[in-house]
């Protein structure tokens, strides 16, 4: 029975990486993301307003843009993101900047010890697998009704949350930060598998963890389609919808907030604007199998 199991196994990664390798060729096909061309257009570093460095698209650590909004999409957000960023994380690497100068309205970033207000906890969750893993709740979880109420979420309550708090760092810095008295108050929600895509490498990781901008989109998506559902198009033609990763899927430039409440059709897609930017880039230089990123087990 041990040998089965294992064979079976075997044969479940291995079609895993047929899967991942197809997607891995055009991994944003079908994603409603900007062209980005105009990026390519720049080709001077300009001062940030606020530190007086030199930034290429936007200052990493002021969280602005150096550039006019012209050359980048504006995203609305169902709700509030929290950002808690370890001091030693290089502000660089992190993607986090990328959701703070395309969602600015509702999107902030803290360094750590500084901390968001959290005023109500049952409004706001921790996207950050709980050290109890019972006690790890899904995107679906949050949309539970309370016993005894059999009535729908109302219209203005379709998202069951008002806020999502997300820790950026490495997985072995996160532990300092996820000890913090505050954040152990907070339900743990964490995501269905998806394949990241980011560059950069990190010892001992599948490539199942995420960037963080990734896990802010995913997180998102998750969140609208259990609240509205997802247009039938969007899911035909997203190509990494045909993986047994994304499968929950197919249940049930500017984003506005009439977007907001209609079903899934690539609302949040640019807040992958400048990850896919990049992404190409880096490519454009190294083979995508040659990185060793992208040679990190998938389960």
């Amino acid at each position: 029975m041990a040998e089965c199991t294992v064979e079976k196994h075997t044969d479940d990664v291995s079609e895993l990486e047929r899967r991942q390798r197809l997607i891995d060729v055009t991994p944003f096909n079908g994603l409603k993301i900007k062209c980005n061309y105009a990026l390519n257009l720049v080709q001077e570093r300009r001062k940030c307003d606020f530190c007086q460095k030199s930034r290429k698209f936007f200052c990493y650590t002021c969280y602005h843009p150096v550039i006019k909004c012209l050359y980048f999409p504006q995203v609305k957000l169902p709700i509030k993101i929290d950002i808690i960023k370890h001091p030693r994380e290089i502000d660089g690497k992190s993607t986090a900047v990328h959701a703070a100068i395309l969602a600015p309205r509702d999107v902030k970033i803290y360094t750590y010890p500084d901390f968001p207000e959290i005023l109500n906890k049952e409004e706001t969750v921790l996207v950050f697998p709980s050290k109890d893993s019972a006690s790890n709740l899904s995107v679906e979880d949050l949309f539970v009704k309370d016993e005894g109420n059999g009535d729908a979420l109302k219209e203005r309550d379709v998202f069951p949350i008002k806020r999502a708090i997300f820790i950026d760092s490495t997985w072995q810095q996160t532990k300092s930060i996820y000890k913090d008295q505050r954040l152990r108050e907070l339900r743990c929600v964490i995501l269905k598998s998806r394949i990241s895509q980011f560059w950069r490498h990190q010892k001992k990781s599948p490539r199942w963890y995420l960037a963080t901008i990734e896990a802010i989109h995913q997180f998102l998506v998750e969140l609208h389609m259990c609240a509205l559902g997802v247009e039938g198009d969007y899911c035909k033609y997203n190509s990494a919808l045909k993986s047994e990763y994304l499968e929950w899927f197919h249940k049930g430039s500017v984003t506005t907030s009439d977007d907001l409440m209609q079903k899934y059709n690539g609302q949040y897609d640019n807040l992958l604007y400048f990850f896919k930017y990049m992404y190409e880039k880096i490519h454009s230089v190294y083979d995508h199998n040659e990185l060793q990123a992208y040679k990190r087990p998938l389960a």
